[in-house]
Parts: C-alpha cells; structure tokens; sequence
C-alpha cells in the first residue's frame, strides 16, 4: 500500500465522447451525477458525454460542467467503493471547482450552475476569432517568456499553463499566438501546437470574464474544505470562502502553476497522486514533473480497481 495521497481532477481537454461509459455500467452513481447536473442546466449531459457530436461537447459551455459532473462522479465512486478520503486534492484550471466540490467546500448544485456562468463569461470576454492558445514543448519556461515579450508587439501574449517542466501553454490575442507560434519553431521548440480552442484561457483578456465572475460568486457559499486543496493561482491551500474566492477569481487571468503544484503535493510528503477524470492528461504530467510520486488515473472500473489495490 502507498502512503499519502492527493486526488487532482482535470480540466477542459481531457473531454470525450463516450467517456466514463464502462464506469457507469458498473456503478449507477455516475448517471446519478451527470442527472443531478443536467437537471440543474436543463442540458442532457450525459447523452451529449455519450453520444456527442463532439463538436457540441467541446463547446466551452457543456465542456465545463460535464468534466465537473465526471470528476465528481469518479470521486463518489471512490468513496461508495473505497472509502478513504486523501490527504490533498488539486484541480488543473476547472478541476479546482471539482476539488472544492469533493472536499465539500462547494456543493455540487452551486458549482454546476457556477461553471456554466464561468464559461458563459469566459466566452463573451472575447470575440469568436480573436484569441487564441499554444503549446509550446521542449523550451525552457523562461526562454518562452522572453518570446512571449519579444512577440506581443502591443497585444496580450501571456503564459498560462506551466504544465510540466518544458511545456508552457502560452494566451492571449490570436495573431500574437501566431507570431510566438513561428518564433518558438524557428528558435528550437521540439513540439508547437496551436491549441483548437477560442477562449484565450489565464490571460489579461479574461479580466472582464473574472469580474463578472466575482459578481457572481458573492452569490454562492464556500465552506472550508474538508481536506487541503491546492489552488492554481498561488500553490496554496486557503481555509476562508473570501481566500478561495479570491484566488478562483484569479484564476481567470493568471496561470495555472501545475508543475509548482505537483512539486508542493511532494513537499507535503504525498506518495502518490491519482487523476480523477477521463484521460490522463494530469497522470502523464505528474510523471514528468516528479518520477518519485506514483501517478495514477481512474475513469473505468479496471483503472478503479487498480487504484484500490494500492492506495
């Protein structure tokens, strides 16, 4: 058996469709959540998680409260089957909201109507067409800031994922994107991808998503979390509703610190880190970023019972 353990749950990209399909045979809980969800948004979440098309699934708006239904449905499952709470949680971007939800910091009504708003906001920040992402891999993070300000010319050119080290996800207007895009091939990158997406995530451009955001979470209650969640903003584990508050507010328009935040889960003495959600984005990353800790993810009942047997 493993010591220590944090459950981190994953964000937009790890969608697809069909995805928890083999975990929902087997446990009744996880239509249960994706009903509890599509009852609250009058969206049929989970026949759009099944059946798609995968072009209406990944629209920013469905995409955010069906990967909050998934994590919340792997982690009851968890619970139903296992029983063990861990000793930290984490979410990349979204996944925070997913956190504070299982830690019962937020309740999942609230959180599935918030993460609608949220993206709802995030999509009218910026015009279609206008934004864009990169990932930039097999640079150094500093030499993709120096792009980042050599490339601006005037427009918002921002990191905003630190995933690993040597993958920097970089926001912001999409002919700067474009530019930083060309200008990190011809300096050395392994890998440049332009990101399919039309929200320019963690950047300046989302202020004014981030201020309609705190409007509406003067709205919601956040209790103290029953176990310490690590948030993207800080590498923190904030105990008060205005702290947490706070920092998923800038969360919109910061970077999300994901290696800062893996390397902080090892501080604390965690063991293993286990990756609630479909895909296995995070596990990937939490191996990269330190080879000590057992990476795990759960999203069918073999993944589930493998996690069982160790954790």
């Amino acid at each position: 058996m493993l010591g220590s353990t944090a459950f981190v749950f994953p964000g937009q990209g790890s969608q697809s469709v069909g995805m928890l399909a083999a975990l929902a045979q087997a446990f009744p809980s996880v239509q249960e959540t994706f009903a509890e969800a599509s009852d609250i948004l009058s969206v049929d979440l989970w026949q759009l998680a099944q059946e798609g098309p995968a072009e209406l699934l990944n629209q920013t708006v469905n995409t955010q409260p069906a990967m909050l239904a998934a994590g919340v449905a792997i982690y009851r499952v968890w619970i139903e089957e296992s029983g063990a709470a861990p000793d930290f949680m984490a979410g990349h971007s979204l996944g925070e909201y997913t956190a504070l939800v299982c830690a019962e910091s937020l309740a999942f009504r609230d959180a599935v109507a918030l993460v609608a708003d949220r993206a709802r906001f995030m999509q009218e920040a910026v015009p279609e067409g206008t934004g864009g992402m990169v990932a930039v891999l097999g640079m150094q993070d500093e030499d993709v800031i120096n792009l980042c300000q050599q490339q601006a010319q005037g427009e918002v050119l921002e990191p905003a994922n630190f995933n690993s080290p040597g993958q920097l996800v970089v926001s912001g207007h999409l002919s700067a994107v474009q530019r930083l895009a060309q200008a990190a091939t011809e300096a050395g990158a392994k890998k440049v991808v332009v990101l399919p997406v039309s929200i320019p995530s963690h950047c300046s451009l989302m202020r004014p998503a981030a201020e309609r955001l705190a409007a509406r979470l003067e709205q919601i209650e956040i209790q103290t979390p029953k176990m310490p969640v690590v948030n993207n903003v800080d590498v923190k584990t904030p105990t008060q509703s205005e702290q947490i508050k706070d920092a998923l507010v800038r969360q919109l328009y910061s970077p999300v610190r994901w290696t800062d935040t893996v390397r902080f889960l090892a501080r604390q003495g965690m063991s293993a880190v286990v990756e609630m959600g479909p895909g296995r984005v995070l596990t990937g990353l939490s191996k990269r970023i330190d080879r000590t800790l057992v990476a795990m993810s759960i999203d069918d009942p073999a993944s589930l019972d493998a996690a069982m047997d160790k954790v």
